[in-house]
């Protein structure tokens, strides 16, 4: 069994500022967004955390090419450093690494915050840090506050907003499930969404054993409607799941055999002159399913 090529040096290596060549052109209007004042402000605070990405030497005029973390090095230019830590890349590969990263969850993010703040970071020096206010540090260290570990595992690898925690949290452990679990179906992780599901919850089903507020213009009469809707796409939604697989499976068994119906000449030409309306639906469905799976395939 072969070893795994690593694709960085493991070590990081100082690397004069001078000898650093960015391999993009950023706009000059970038040091006023939002995101690069987040990045100085934790650079200046607490230092570089994540080393930059660059190429190896050039062998005769000794400069890296940078591959990640452009912001990064701007915010250090400013900030007057002269040397920065680099993970050197083993290939000549010249891509951006950045955009094979995987950007962290929301969970994710509020367990880096709980586990900085329990070493004794306090939340207003990481606020600082981050360029955020220190309430909304407070709002993503209290993420999960009230939050099952089911609906918490169903929601760990989404980036939504930390208010829809606010929702979740007013609901029991079994409706907190149900709720995330139509809004990932429906691919709908937002806050609306989960206050009108909130909304629709039944008081028992409720923490407080209490009914949120009524939305705006909605009548007792729409509500009850929008309750029983609920109940009847939750029931729908159990039955779907419970028969995806073995449909997904049959869906392709049949698109395979119609898609070698069709590839067959003499089949294809009869069908053409006797059931052309047919030939045409057999079409569409393998280009239908067709597209599906690539989309799938590229997914996963």
């Amino acid at each position: 069994m072969t070893g795994v090529t690593l694709g960085f040096i493991p070590e990081p290596l100082s690397v004069p500022l001078v000898c650093i060549l960015p391999s993009r052109k950023t706009p000059a209007t970038i040091i006023d967004s939002r995101k690069f004042k987040q990045i100085k402000a934790s650079i200046e605070e607490i230092g570089l955390i994540e080393p930059l990405s660059v190429t190896a030497a050039h062998q005769s005029t000794g400069q890296h090419v940078l591959l990640d973390g452009h912001l990064r090095l701007i915010a250090m230019q400013k900030l007057g450093f002269v040397e920065v830590s680099c993970l050197v890349a083993t290939d000549d590969e010249s891509y951006t690494y950045n955009n094979r990263v995987n950007r962290l969850s929301t969970i994710q993010e509020h367990y880096m915050i709980r586990r900085v703040v329990e070493r004794g970071v306090s939340p207003e020096r990481l606020a600082k840090a981050l360029a955020m206010d220190v309430s909304m540090i407070l709002k993503k260290l209290s993420l999960l506050d009230g939050i099952c570990p089911e609906a918490a595992e169903l929601l760990g690898d989404r980036q939504f907003s930390v208010d829809l925690a606010r929702a979740i949290r007013k609901m029991k452990p079994t409706r907190q499930v149900e709720c995330v679990e139509l809004m990932i179906a429906a691919n709908n992780v937002t806050v609306p969404y989960a206050e009108a599901l909130l909304v629709a919850t039944p008081a028992a089903r409720l923490v407080d054993g209490k009914k949120p507020p009524k939305l705006t213009g909605v009548t007792p009469e729409q509500m009850a409607k929008m309750e029983r809707e609920m109940s009847n796409l939750q029931g729908q939604y159990k039955l779907v799941e419970q028969t995806y697989g073995q449909d997904v499976l049959n869906l392709v068994l049949a698109k395979g055999y119609l898609a070698r119906l069709v590839e067959n000449q003499l089949v294809a030409q009869y069908l053409r002159q006797r059931q052309p309306d047919l030939l045409a639906e057999f079409e569409t469905i393998v280009e239908t399913v067709s597209l599906e799976q690539q989309q799938f395939s590229v997914l996963t």
